[in-house]
């Protein structure tokens, strides 16, 4: 059922003891949500938690910093970023798929998987998660601050990604007059690189396939690959958007196995064109300019499906 902010609001007030959700493959979206959304309900004193279902890669640890975030019994469920249920991970979804009270999301393809629904279009969800804090009445701290900026700025590239408009920079600006570490953020989200990321991005860089006159690039990331390079997927952020900025390339496609040997992938484009639609007809969605989905075929077949739509797309 899609409800409004002032409902949302309300049912967040109602209630207590809070288990809040992630997707799997942990952003900066879905996390500074989450933790936002925990400070917050910690400033007025509800009981909260956070949980993934993958682990959280090291660089986001100062989301969580100077707080706790122990488990509690808790009693109400809420989603944040996710608009597919599937997307909490298999185990997840077995323990909580079918429990959700609340989805607070910003996918126009939600599922509506969630006994209740928050989502409005904007640039990130976190900007979704700020204007709940603020119908609260909850005051915008540095803690809450960095998770909204986090969760602003990887959803839109460092304001890069077509999703950027005029609001969302109102709503990072604001964020750092709040006391948002802009510089420190931006630096470990968009401009620090481990060792064993590079020699991940070299590995997958030299598996890039051209077709259709070249408007179409797809790169590959194996399990063999994260071994080779003692790299994870925790280290793939922005990774994704690396075909896309090959000269002439329209779509840029990344194919990143799974453990189970499933693959999770995304798509990257620009205007006019549109990453979701794309995705939408193998059972995913996103945004315009990036959407993902997941197969679990064997990889040149899961190649041969994703390459029969993007024909009829260009």
């Amino acid at each position: 059922m899609r409800i409004d902010l002032r409902e949302c609001v309300n049912f967040l007030k109602e209630h207590d003891d809070y288990l809040i959700l992630t997707h799997r493959s942990p952003d900066g979206d879905t996390l500074g949500s989450a933790f936002a959304l925990h400070r917050a309900f910690q400033k007025v004193g509800k009981k909260s938690f956070v949980r993934c279902g993958d682990e959280i890669p090291k660089k986001y640890s100062f989301l969580w910093e100077g707080i706790a975030n122990d488990p509690i019994d808790f009693k109400t469920i809420v989603t944040v970023d996710i608009a597919d249920r599937k997307l909490l991970g298999e185990k997840f979804d077995a323990l909580y798929g079918d429990k959700v009270d609340l989805c607070i999301d910003h996918h126009l393809v939600e599922k509506e998987y969630s006994k209740y629904t928050y989502l409005v279009d904007k640039s990130s969800n976190a900007e979704n998660i700020l204007d709940v804090i603020d119908k609260m009445k909850i005051e915008v701290d540095k803690g809450i601050a960095d998770c909204i900026y986090c969760g602003i700025a990887t959803d839109t590239g460092c304001f890069l990604f077509s999703n950027t408009t005029p609001e969302t920079h109102t709503y990072a600006a604001r964020m750092i007059d709040s006391g948002a570490d802009m510089q420190s953020i931006n630096r470990a989200m968009f401009e620090t690189r481990t060792k064993s990321y590079i020699a991940l991005e070299k590995r997958a860089m030299d598996t890039i396939e051209f077709f259709y006159e070249g408007r179409v690039a797809i790169m590959t990331i194996t399990q063999q690959m994260f071994r080779d390079s003692n790299s994870n997927d925790g280290e793939c952020d922005g990774i994704a958007s690396l075909p896309r900025k090959i000269e002439g390339v329209i779509f840029g496609v990344t194919m990143r196995e799974r453990e189970d040997g499933s693959y999770k992938v995304s798509v990257r484009t620009f205007p006019p064109y549109d990453a979701a639609a794309v995705c939408s007809q193998l059972g995913g969605g996103g945004h315009i300019g990036a959407a993902g989905y997941e197969f679990d075929c064997p990889l040149e077949e899961g190649k041969k499906q994703i390459l029969k739509v993007l024909e009829g797309a260009l």
